[in-house]
């Protein structure tokens, strides 16, 4: 089980692309919104944006996603056989949550002074 530490964070980009590669970022703001999905079903949503978009990529992603900790996945057996079910682990704000913690535990471990200074700056 990966940690759902962010690994790095891009200042210049917005919202969970900071934290996440941009194609992993919105499976999961796709996932956040479904809970549970097989990647069946995310590659159909992703497709109408990213028509070059391969189903097998998805899958790829979609354990990675687990790897890191924001997905979990159980074998389901359908009519069609098994397939994967993925779930969701974390809210979109737990997450966001962690995010900051971690970032902010970053800050404070590397440069403590110009945190603190900046923090009394903007403390209202």
């Amino acid at each position: 089980m990966g940690s759902m530490e962010p690994h790095e964070f891009k200042l210049t980009e917005e919202g969970l692309k900071a934290v996440l590669p941009p194609l992993e970022a919105e499976i999961m703001g796709y996932m956040w919104d479904a809970k549970v999905a097989t990647a069946g079903e995310v590659y159909e949503k992703m497709k109408e944006k990213h028509p070059d978009l391969r189903r097998s990529t998805v899958s790829i992603l979609m354990n990675r996603l687990c790897e890191r900790g924001l997905l979990e996945r159980e074998v389901s057996k359908g009519r069609g056989g098994m397939r994967y079910v993925y779930k969701i682990t974390t809210t979109k704000e737990e997450f966001e949550q962690k995010v900051v913690e971690s970032i902010f535990d970053a800050l404070m471990a590397n440069f403590k002074e110009a945190t603190f200074a900046y923090l009394s700056k903007i403390k209202k």
